[in-house]
């Protein structure tokens, strides 16, 4: 009896253990679905996050002839602030992926660059391009990354100084832009008689500028600039005229595809908190571009406001 009363602390202890160990095996039992549940999180990615994922990489969609947002180096490779931009979404992108997405790019043209994204040929397009209504009909837009406005590119010297001067006189317009449906509805509009030359891209319409077969070159302002600086053409050329559009700048991508939405907000947002959006505004506005000059254009008040609006924490 003193025996068994001498063993019966130890197997009460005993007991106290088991019952420990077997409540650590039901946690572990419960915890262990939780944990698979969060590896297996990728597996319900959807639509274009799901391709991401299965492929391992993304393709930027990018322009030749947008300087400063997405031109060619000197190496023939992209570059520019837009540029920028999709870099840091496609690294973002990766993280929501939970895998380093190889970067693959495709060219496009202004007219090219919806149908790719539509198509599913891209899954991102880097240009300068302006969100509005009639476009988010066919794919979507990131929150907006600068804002621009349609102005005339003249030689100096030139009678034109904004586009009622167009009259009886012909005006070069890139295919697929705003700019060129903002022109013919002000020429409609005002009854404004020119001629306007549909080019495929800048480029083209500012060799018809300096080769005198167009008196005025219309795009975005801030893409005649860029123009002006890449080409060195300062002394002889100079931007005239009032905004004749509005006109943000957005990363586009496919529509009715809520997720990849979601993550491009959220990282937007995240690049505004952090100043990178700035940051990359100052290396290719204020600071020297590749070919050695510089756009010196401060960043405007308009776009100060919507990255600020962007920057701020909800709740």
């Amino acid at each position: 009896m003193a025996e068994a009363a001498r063993h019966r602390p130890l197997r009460r202890l005993a007991r106290a253990a088991g019952r420990l160990a077997a409540a650590a095996a039901v946690l572990l039992m419960a915890a262990t679905p939780l944990r698979a549940q969060t590896d297996a999180a990728p597996a319900e990615l959807t639509g274009t996050l799901k391709k991401l994922r299965d492929s391992g990489a993304i393709t930027l969609a990018h322009r030749a002839d947008a300087v400063p947002f997405s031109y060619l180096s000197a190496r023939g490779e992209p570059i520019g602030y837009t540029i920028d931009l999709c870099v840091l979404l496609a690294e973002a992108l990766g993280e929501q992926v939970g895998r380093t997405l190889a970067l693959r790019w495709l060219p496009v043209t202004a007219d090219s660059r919806i149908p790719a994204i539509v198509a599913g040929q891209a899954d991102l397009e880097c240009g300068a391009t302006t969100s509005n209504l009639e476009r988010q009909r066919l794919v979507a837009f990131s929150p907006t990354l600068f804002i621009a406005g349609t102005k005339l590119l003249v030689p100096r010297g030139s009678p034109v100084k904004s586009f009622r001067d167009l009259a009886q006189r012909s005006v070069a317009v890139t295919s697929g832009t705003t700019n060129e449906k903002a022109v013919r509805e002000l020429s409609r509009r005002f009854g404004i008689a020119m001629a306007v030359q549909v080019t495929p891209d800048h480029e083209a319409g500012l060799a018809l500028l300096r080769s005198g077969q167009v008196q005025a070159l219309a795009t975005d302002d801030v893409l005649l600039h860029g123009l002006v600086a890449h080409h060195r053409l300062q002394a002889d050329y100079r931007v005239v005229g009032d905004y004749l559009s509005y006109d943000p700048y957005a990363v586009m991508f496919r529509k009715d595809d809520p997720a990849l939405a979601a993550a491009i907000d959220q990282a937007v947002r995240r690049l505004a908190e952090d100043g990178e959006i700035e940051r990359r505004y100052k290396r290719w506005f204020l600071q020297k571009l590749p070919s050695g000059v510089s756009l010196g254009l401060p960043m405007s008040a308009q776009l100060e406001s919507a990255l600020g609006a962007l920057s701020f924490k909800r709740e």
